[in-house]
């Protein structure tokens, strides 16, 4: 049987990109991100330098490497929902249930690496990005989906509202990480905050991008 060899390089790049991510992390959780060096990384994963730079050039993205994953989850969701469920319906069971699986790209990153990101400037700038892009790709698919003309206004305002509400609940699975609470008392108490946060939005949203029948 014919290897395929555009199969094995895409999973040898892959494979390299997460050593290096992840020898990254090892050294970021033990000595802080700043005072890490790319030449420190390079070498503890066995690469050069420029190899590091080529799969990530920017710093950051060593330990936030979840960018792509992190902005389109809200969107998949909402491309996903069901007959006559609303992009706020979708988003709200979506978040549940990532409530309920722990999911890290919500904020259930554990507390070394939860005071690694809110301990530095740079990771914290970067995480901002982060929610900005995702926005920002939620208005678009909202706009996508409810055939908005570009010069509408009101996916974006949907899309800050919503994107709101995540960001909020992920600042506060960060915070009552760093405070100490294990994930099932973080999700006990992200259960309730969901409910209640999407339940703010009802008014404004609950008819809104509702999936029609085929």
């Amino acid at each position: 049987m014919a290897t395929d060899p555009t199969g094995l390089r895409a999973r040898k790049k892959q494979q390299t990109r997460a050593a290096i991510s992840d020898h990254a992390t090892r050294l970021f959780l033990a000595r802080g991100f700043d005072k890490v060096t790319i030449a420190e990384i390079a070498e503890a994963a066995q690469v050069a330098k420029m190899t590091v730079t080529n799969y990530f050039p920017r710093k950051e993205d060593l330990a936030l490497d979840t960018h792509d994953e992190f902005v389109q989850l809200p969107t998949t969701t909402v491309r996903d929902r069901r007959v006559g469920e609303s992009a706020l319906a979708a988003l709200r069971r979506g978040q549940l249930a990532e409530v309920s699986a722990r999911n890290p790209l919500i904020g259930f990153s554990g507390p070394e690496f939860a005071r690694l990101v809110t301990g530095s400037p740079a990771l914290s700038a970067r995480l901002r990005e982060f929610h900005e892009d995702r926005e920002t790709a939620l208005a678009d698919t909202l706009a996508a989906e409810t055939g908005a003309e570009p010069d509408d206004i009101v996916p974006r305002v949907a899309a800050a509202q919503l994107a709101g509400v995540l960001r909020v609940l992920f600042t506060e699975t960060l915070r009552r990480t760093l405070d100490g609470q294990d994930d099932d008392r973080i999700a006990a108490g992200l259960t309730r905050l969901t409910e209640t946060a999407f339940d703010a939005l009802a008014p404004s949203l609950a008819a809104y991008a509702v999936r029609a029948g085929d």
